[in-house]
């Protein structure tokens, strides 16, 4: 799994206010959930970019005054019209506790109906998977060689590793769909 660094500094205050102002500024409130006690930081925006702006899974190690920590970006909040980060919650990695976090699907072939003129479609991009630190896939991997028209993977068919998959088991993926085109020729070829 691909770590990024990202430096924090301890906030003192905790109001609406001073977070206002550390946006101002183009930093992030940030909390860091999982120890004894909640962290309380903020850290520069431009750091979030390869973090937030991608669909692989990151462990964030976090420096935080030259306190260092393993963690996980559970979530992010954004401002709904300007796109502006307005807080991040980050989860401490503890070896001995399981982690629930969603993982990228990544797709291995060509599907035999794409290869008839269909269309592969993907329907889920992530998957809720919950594991044990060291056991979570940076992705999955998807065979989708067999798929023929009008056929789908299913979140059942995901192979299982040593992690639990928390979606439900008959949440299609990706479908290869018939294209209006090849529907007129089935449907003039049936009668």
């Amino acid at each position: 799994m691909k770590t990024v660094e990202i430096i924090g500094y301890k906030r003192a205050n905790l109001g609406k206010k001073d977070s206002k102002d550390l946006r101002a500024e183009a930093m992030v409130p940030c909390v860091l959930y999982g120890g004894s006690e909640q962290i309380h930081f903020y850290s520069p925006m431009i750091l979030f970019r390869p973090l937030v702006y991608t669909q692989d899974v990151y462990k964030v190690l976090l420096n935080i005054e030259g306190d260092t920590h393993e963690a996980f970006l559970q979530a992010t909040q954004f401002h709904p019209v300007s796109d502006v980060m307005l807080h991040a919650d980050f989860l401490l990695i503890r070896n001995d506790k399981k982690v629930k976090i969603e993982v990228p699907i990544r797709f291995k072939g060509t599907a035999l109906g794409v290869t008839k003129g269909g269309k592969l479609v993907q329907k889920v991009e992530k998957i809720k998977v919950l594991a044990l630190p060291e056991d979570l896939p940076s992705f999955l991997e998807v065979d989708v060689t067999d798929l023929d028209l009008s056929k789908s993977v299913r979140v059942s068919d995901i192979p299982a590793g040593n992690f639990k998959v928390l979606n439900a088991p008959a949440i299609p993926v990706a479908t290869v769909t018939v294209p209006r085109a090849l529907k007129g020729k089935e449907e003039a070829a049936a009668k």
